[in-house]
């Protein structure tokens, strides 16, 4: 199976070195969850687009440090292909950026959120009604990091995860694209980098310091292996040869 990776960010120069981009962190994923597929990255910010909706058989929005409401022209670009690959029925999964502009593109409102900064260890309540979720835990956590959140959801959008900071953390749309708010392509180790590095300049002193008490707990973990089998199950069992 052919997954092409739609990269609207990359990793910091500071920690690419040591991390990969972005891309690199889904494919290292899903080697370490045991899933092999063939891997197409595009980086749409500089204008490297499919040919298609079809190009692949599912697709990956990743990350991003850009704002849905800029409506870049890239990002415009984005939203048209998105909704191709909706009228294809391809299969996509969208991530923190991605599952923001997935929303944008279907009508959802993305803004700042007035409850600050999301990062750390997020924990999420699961609403196991789809069959990729079948046996899941009451909830899972996993690294989150983004002010930004959809406050109103798409009409065609129905929820899957949720907690008190995040109401629309997971996102499925008619059973074709599904997206998370937080990253579980992201280690504790990344994330922990990641907050120090933007502590103070991006990320207010004391909402890093609350998250980097819990990426340095001696028991922190996440459940990002399990997300990722909720992903590449959700992309295998919607890909065309499983139709």
């Amino acid at each position: 199976m052919k997954i092409g990776i739609l990269a609207t960010g990359i990793t910091p120069d500071e920690l690419i070195n040591e991390y990969g981009s972005y891309a690199d962190m889904f494919v290292q994923l899903f080697q370490q969850s045991g899933h092999a597929f063939e891997y197409q990255v595009y980086d749409v910010r500089d204008g490297q687009f499919p040919g298609g909706a079809t190009d692949c058989d599912g697709w990956i929005i990743t990350g991003s440090k850009f704002n849905v409401y800029q409506n870049l022209p890239w990002m415009q670009q984005l939203k048209t292909l998105i909704l191709d690959i909706h009228r294809a029925e391809r299969p996509l999964v969208g991530i923190c950026f991605g599952h923001q502009i997935v929303a944008d593109a279907f009508g959802g409102q993305v803004d700042k959120y007035s409850g600050g900064w999301g990062v750390g260890l997020h924990s999420y309540e699961v609403k196991p009604a789809f069959d990729f979720l079948k046996g899941a835990p009451s909830s899972f956590c996993i690294s989150a990091m983004h002010q930004d959140q959809v406050l109103t959801k798409p009409d065609n959008a129905e929820v899957f995860a949720t907690s008190d900071f995040c109401s629309y953390a997971g996102l499925v749309y008619d059973d074709r694209i599904m997206t998370f708010q937080a990253h579980p392509e992201f280690s504790i180790s990344y994330e922990n980098k990641l907050i120090t590095l933007r502590k103070g300049d991006v990320i207010p002193d004391e909402t890093a310091e609350l998250a980097l008490a819990m990426v340095n707990d001696k028991d922190a973990e996440t459940d990002s292996v399990m997300v990722a089998h909720w992903m590449a199950d959700f992309l295998r069992q919607r890909a065309p040869e499983a139709g």
